[in-house]
């Protein structure tokens, strides 16, 4: 389990319009696909991945609330008390705050602190070796190319802010860290 049901999500703070071709697990970070994002609600080119090995420049598209399995549907059937979907389907996304969660995909080694900023990007969590995208106290540098005023003006928008949130408490024993989500404007 990589989300505990022990959250606070309060509005129109959710997305179910976009679509995810891999497995993953709740809680996990997934950014907007550089192929294009779609602007219909079926729209096939309305795609989500994994943060790259360098996010700069990617997009947050939100926090994962579904289990997304690869199962064969003619032997069995998507479990959905655990909020599973099928690979290829569309999800549902944590896309802004204010929020609370509760989660474990938090990079390995790293044990926030209350009140730390907490930014998205590729690596593994302490549970195994799969890299994901995870909450981490490490800042992304964008290393986009351009003048001074070309990175303040990355610095200010939205699109280049790799922060998700904050640390609203320490890592417990099993690894779970409560989270408050940012709101995006």
């Amino acid at each position: 389990m990589a989300l505990k049901p022990d959250r606070s999500i309060v509005g129109n703070q959710t997305d179910i319009s976009y679509f995810y071709n891999s497995t993953a697990e709740k809680g996990e970070i997934l950014v907007f696909s550089t192929a294009g994002s779609g602007a219909a609600m079926d729209d096939a080119n309305a795609v989500l991945t994994r943060p790259s090995a360098s996010p700069s420049g990617q997009i947050f598209a939100g926090i994962l609330l579904n289990d997304v399995v690869n199962k064969d549907l003619t032997q069995t059937h998507i479990n959905l008390e655990k909020d599973e979907v099928q690979q290829g389907g569309k999800v549902t996304l944590l896309v802004s705050g204010p929020a609370m969660i509760v989660t474990n995909i938090i990079e390995s080694g790293q044990s926030p602190t209350i009140g730390q900023p907490l930014y998205f990007r590729l690596a593994n969590t302490s549970a195994d070796a799969v890299k994901r995208g995870v909450l981490s106290t490490t800042a992304v540098v964008d290393s986009g190319a351009g003048d001074a005023n070309v990175r303040i003006a990355q610095a200010r928008s939205n699109l280049h802010n790799y922060q998700v949130g904050r640390a609203l408490s320490v890592v417990d024993a099993d690894r779970y860290l409560k989270v408050e989500v940012k709101q995006f404007s």
